[in-house]
C-alpha cells in the first residue's frame, strides 16, 4: 500500500466486519475486498469497533457476519489449536518498515519466539529495536501476524496489546501443539 493510501484512512473503502466468541472473549474481524485488515479480540464489542474505526476513520464499516464466516472460523480454530500459521488473505496497512517487520513476524514458526533485537536483525536493521517494538504494538491483524511470538531480550513476555496473560496462553497453546 502506498503512503497516500495509508494517510487516506480507508476513504472510499468498505470494511465488512464480523463479531464472534472465541476462547479469549469477543473477536472482531474486518476485511476489505483485498483481505483481512483487522483482527481484534478480548475486549467488548464497542471497544473493538472503536479500535477499527480509529484505524480506518474514513471507511464505511458494514456488519456482514455471513461474508466472513469461514475467516472467523479459521481464526477461532487457530486459537483453539495453533498447529500451523494462520493463512489468510491480508490487506496490511502500514509503512514500508512496518510491513517488513510484519512479514518477518510471519516467518517465526508457531511455538517459537524471537527477541525484538532478533527481528531487527532479520529485517536488516539491527539498530531499530524500538521501531520493531512499535511495529509490533500497532499490528492490526494480531494472530495472522504473530506479534505474540516476540519477547524481550531477557526472555520476558513484554507488552502485548491484548495482555500478557493472553500472550502467555497463545505461546503455551502453540508449544503444546508444535
Amino acid at each position: 500500500m502506498t503512503p497516500g493510501a495509508l494517510r487516506r484512512g480507508g476513504a472510499g473503502e468498505t470494511i465488512r466486519t464480523a463479531l464472534a466468541d472465541c476462547p479469549f472473549g469477543r473477536l472482531l474481524v474486518g476485511a476489505t475486498t483485498s483481505g483481512v485488515c483487522f483482527i481484534g479480540f478480548a475486549e467488548p464489542d464497542d471497544a473493538l469497533l472503536g479500535d477499527l474505526r480509529r484505524r480506518f476513520p474514513k471507511a464505511e464499516i458494514v456488519a456482514d457476519d455471513a461474508a466472513l464466516t469461514e475467516t472467523v472460523q479459521a481464526i477461532v480454530d487457530f486459537i483453539d489449536e495453533p498447529r500451523a500459521g494462520l493463512a489468510l488473505p491480508l490487506d496490511l496497512r502500514g509503512t514500508a518498515f512496518q510491513l517488513r517487520v510484519w512479514e518477518a513476524l510471519r516467518q517465526i514458526p508457531a511455538g517459537e519466539t524471537r527477541t525484538y533485537g532478533q527481528v531487527a536483525q532479520m529485517i536488516g536493521a539491527p539498530a531499530a529495536v524500538r521501531a520493531v517494538a512499535r511495529s509490533c504494538a500497532v499490528n492490526p491483524v494480531s494472530l495472522a501476524v504473530p506479534c505474540h511470538r516476540v519477547i524481550g531480550s531477557n526472555g520476558a513476555l513484554t507488552g502485548y496489546r491484548w495482555g500478557i496473560p493472553r500472550k502467555k496462553a497463545l505461546l503455551a497453546r502453540e508449544r503444546a501443539t508444535a
